[in-house]
């Protein structure tokens, strides 16, 4: 009863504490909470009225999440599997794509973790597995949407970022989402990341996950995980294996699927076409549709990530007229999501892409889903074709198929309940670029790097499919295929069936060891000789390899070395310039009569040639000028030789010459006359040269073999050199020749004994000396000084040098 003042009035309320007013607020949660979990328990999860989520009993954090993110009507797979999920049972789903199975678990956790009372000391709650990172980015950015009002911590964990800064923050998370490889590398790993207090496991395409790809990784992520769980798998294709269930602890799971009996495995809104046509023309047929389809925004699926890049990289160049992305798995993480964010942001465009994105990925407003490669199986189609067509919104596909493929694809596809159409390409629509990509990888060793690795990756992947139904590679004609890619010739391929790979490594050392013919040798008694056979050698396989354009010229030089020694030893040679009474007695043949002189005519005047040099400056511009009539303009040729400039007649002039057949006939005749007699000079020239060199080579030879027999026999070999000389001068006719340069060779030997005698020698090499010649040996020690002329080459040279050590 309230207490009145004593002039009739109410006394006021006492205005609450902040402690009263925490504790009220608590009271009410946990009122709140009470009546949620007791909604939960009397919850029908097979009900019929289930149809929106404000039918479901959730937390107001939740709901508020769900309707400012604009979801109201739950979908088939949500609106049975959510209420199950509630309920705590294990969850098997399978539902097609587009279909809404990213809130049916997203739901589920944050009532899991709200009823709980979760908070950040209690550490991580649940577990969201992706199989590839731009599904796990997508879900991320759903949870961020949905759970925006809970106080949950959230993080996401799919590699390419440090580690340690993800290993920093994993501790303080509630809710994570990540790729099996990266999650495994931390539960091994981080010290201080611990999940034995986990409600929650999802897997997101568990087909995907539990397949032989990450079964491994999988094993063991479960293997750190407490075995009292929750457990969630969704996928359009889910696996039932009793293998795969009892790997993941599951405990008598719902098995949930909306579209068993319906009657496709696929949207009813998605039209579905496949198209035959041979493996060389698909990249024809696919340029075709690309250009019948500028304003449009599609998906390429390729069966490798080389074969996206060659096909990206040659149809760029090609310029279709529609923005072209690529996107596969070797890709950085940053440029996968910035492909993948313009992309979606983009309104038409053309994604070249490998399976990465084949899964759950969600594009907005995608027309056209292309497959130029055969999928593995009927469920990787599925989940290609459901990248468009996605809730309930109308899309299309297409698929390439050999006509080695169609038969058994086409079984499959009918297996799984896949309404496929078979279409035709017409005719004036077919477009081929087989010219502008042999162009363009003749013209780029990049882009044929990348056309032989793409080449290499299909005829892998073909290779190594299980279903040898649908993949047949001797059915396949690879040579086209190679030069519909522009390849000159069809790359190697190693593990066609039934080769052994080590024999074909082994080839070549079998081919290089010693060969098994024998032959029999009567003296010897019938014994057998094994004909070894030549074994080449590193720098002899180096200088086959021509296309090399740096190493093979060094290591070609390397063996030729010994063949051009001779060739070498005249590379250089000294020039001595003459005096007046050396050069009057080098005008003097070996008889001593005058030898005749070149005389050159300029004009009025007549000028003696003594040299080639002197020959060069009298034919110059200056000197003709000087001496011959002004006012005709000469040119001079590449060799020094002058002559008149051709210049054009006029017309008059040209017809009065005469007909112009004829001049044209007496002008290739004056040419070849002339072509003729300069090719006789040049090879007589040649031939001079030759006999020159040959002669001094001779000369040197005897000199050397002369000075040896003076050493052996005790005696200098000047002596003999002396003696032989007066017996006979070998050099003689080498003297009387005349020498490339201009100078008879008297201008350098054919001076006199005395004049010889007076010129001073050049200093021959020396090998090996203690002093100087000029200098006196020292106090109580002898020195003597072995002179060489030239560095020993043969063994003789070194026996001479040895033998004069000794005498030391």
């Amino acid at each position: 009863m309230a207490v009145k003042r004593q002039n009739g009035a109410q006394a006021p309320k006492r205005k609450p504490s902040k402690t009263e007013s925490r504790t009220l607020k608590r009271k009410r949660e946990q009122e709140d909470l009470q009546k949620l979990r007791q909604a939960v328990d009397d919850l029908d999860p097979k009900s019929a009225d289930i149809k929106k989520f404000t039918d479901l009993p959730l937390c107001a954090p939740t709901a508020s999440g769900l309707r400012s993110s604009h979801f109201e009507v739950l979908t088939d797979i949500q609106a049975r599997a959510i209420p199950m999920a509630l309920k705590g049972r294990d969850i098997l789903g399978a539902a097609k794509t587009g279909s809404g199975k990213t809130l049916a678990f997203l739901v589920p956790v944050l009532e899991k973790l709200y009823r709980e009372q979760w908070t950040e000391l209690d550490g991580l709650g649940a577990l969201i597995i992706s199989p590839t990172r731009e599904l796990a980015v997508q879900i991320f950015e759903v949870l961020r949407k949905v759970g925006r009002y809970h106080s949950f911590s959230a993080g996401l964990v799919i590699g390419g970022k440090s580690l340690r800064e993800e290993a920093e923050r994993l501790g303080r998370m509630n809710i994570l989402v990540c790729t099996p490889g990266r999650m495994l590398q931390h539960l091994d790993q981080t010290a201080n990341f611990e999940v034995d207090n986990l409600q929650l496991l999802v897997l997101d395409e568990a087909d995907r996950i539990m397949d032989m790809g990450f079964q491994s990784a999988v094993d063991a992520l479960v293997e750190h995980l407490p075995k009292s769980r929750q457990t969630m798998l969704f996928s359009a294709t889910q696996s039932k294996k009793v293998s795969d269930l009892a790997r993941l602890s599951l405990k008598d799971p719902e098995y949930i699927s909306v579209h068993e009996a319906a009657s496709s495995a696929t949207p009813s809104t998605l039209q579905q076409h496949y198209i035959v046509t041979p493996l060389p023309e698909k990249l024809d047929t696919l340029y075709g549709f690309i250009k019948t389809n500028l304003r449009s925004k599609m998906i390429v699926f390729l069966s490798s990530g080389k074969q996206v890049r060659f096909v990206y990289e040659s149809f760029r160049q090609l310029q279709p007229g529609i923005p072209l992305l690529h996107l596969h798995g070797r890709q950085k993480q940053v440029a996968r999501l910035e492909i993948t964010r313009r992309f979606g942001a983009a309104k038409y465009s053309c994604l070249f892409a490998t399976d990465v994105v084949a899964r759950g990925v969600d594009f907005p407003a995608v027309d056209w889903v292309i497959q130029v490669d055969c999928p593995e199986d009927a469920d990787t189609y599925i989940h290609r074709v459901g990248r468009t067509a996605r809730y309930e919104s109308k899309g299309r596909a297409v698929l390439f198929l050999d006509p080695s493929e169609e038969e058994g694809m086409v079984k499959r596809l009918q297996q799984k309940k896949v309404p496929i159409v078979k279409v035709h390409v017409r005719e004036q629509k077919k477009k081929s670029i087989t010219d502008q990509l042999q162009s363009m990888c003749f013209k780029q060793p990049n882009l044929k790097y990348l056309a032989q690795k793409a080449f290499i990756s299909y005829t892998r992947s073909v290779y190594l499919q299980k279903d040898k139904e649908v993949f047949k590679l001797d059915e396949l004609d690879l040579d086209e295929f190679a030069a519909k890619l522009g390849l000159p010739g069809t790359p190697q391929i190693k593990f066609h069936k039934g080769e052994d790979i080590k024999r074909i490594k082994n080839a070549p050392r079998i081919s290089l060891s010693s060969g098994s013919d024998t032959d029999s040798d009567g003296e010897d008694g019938g014994k057998k000789k094994k004909k070894k056979e030549e074994v080449r050698t590193k720098y002899q396989k180096m200088a086959e390899r021509t296309n090399q354009d740096v190493l093979s010229e060094h290591y070609r030089k390397l063996i030729e070395r010994d063949e051009a020694a001779d060739d070498d030893q005249d590379f250089l040679s000294v020039k001595r310039v003459l005096g007046d009474e050396e050069l009057e007695e080098a005008s003097k043949d070996v008889n001593g009569a005058p030898v005749a002189r070149k005389v050159i005519d300029l004009g009025s005047e007549q000028f003696v040639v003594d040299s080639h040099r002197r020959e060069k400056l009298l034919k110059s511009k200056k000197k003709m000028l000087k001496y011959k009539a002004k006012g005709n303009k000469i040119i001079f040729d590449d060799e020094g030789n002058a002559h008149a400039p051709y210049e054009f007649l006029d017309e008059d002039d040209f017809r009065r010459e005469g007909p112009a057949e004829q001049l044209r006939q007496k002008f290739v005749e004056t040419e070849a006359e002339r072509v003729r007699d300069a090719d006789v000079d040049d090879k007589e020239l040649a031939k001079a040269r030759r006999r020159e060199k040959r002669e001094r080579r001779k000369a040197r030879e005897r000199e050397e073999e002369l000075e040896k027999q003076g050493q052996r026999q005790g005696m200098g070999g000047a002596a003999l050199l002396k003696d032989a000389e007066e017996q006979e001068d070998p050099l003689a006719l080498l003297r009387s020749l005349p020498v490339a340069d201009g100078h008879d060779e008297s201008d350098r030997g054919g001076a006199s004994e005395e004049e010889n005698e007076a010129r001073p020698r050049k200093k021959a090499k020396k090998w090996f000396q203690n002093d100087s010649e000029d200098e006196k040996p020292k106090k109580g020690r002898q020195s003597k000084v072995i002179e060489m002329d030239r560095d020993p080459e043969s063994l003789e040279d070194l026996e001479a040098l040895a033998s004069g050590l000794l005498e030391v």
